[in-house]
């Protein structure tokens, strides 16, 4: 009878250390949850990211509106015929305060 209780409890004992140590332990499903949900959160991130992606792509294949606008905000082009003007503002001197 004492076999079969040592049996028992040293049973007891080594599915309690899997429980709270070992491998697939609870502290070791937390972080796997806490792992997914950040997952998650950063797929969110990145599938918003990807449909303004694909509306742009659509944009610049559809019409010349967005391909013009780039060239001038990027690359500073200008349509024939049209005059460029530059404002420069002076930089307020330092020191005269």
């Amino acid at each position: 009878m004492r076999v079969v209780v040592a049996i028992l409890v040293g049973l007891l004992l080594f599915l309690q250390y899997r429980l709270w140590v070992g491998e697939g332990s609870l502290a070791e499903v937390n972080n796997l949850k806490q792992e997914i949900s950040q997952l998650q959160k950063e797929l969110v991130g990145l599938r918003e990211r990807n449909r303004a992606l694909q509306a742009e792509v659509e944009d610049l294949r559809s019409g010349q509106t967005a391909i013009e606008e780039r060239a001038r905000s990027e690359l500073g082009m200008i349509k024939e015929g049209e005059t460029f003007y530059q404002v420069i503002t002076p930089e307020e001197e330092k020191g005269d305060e």
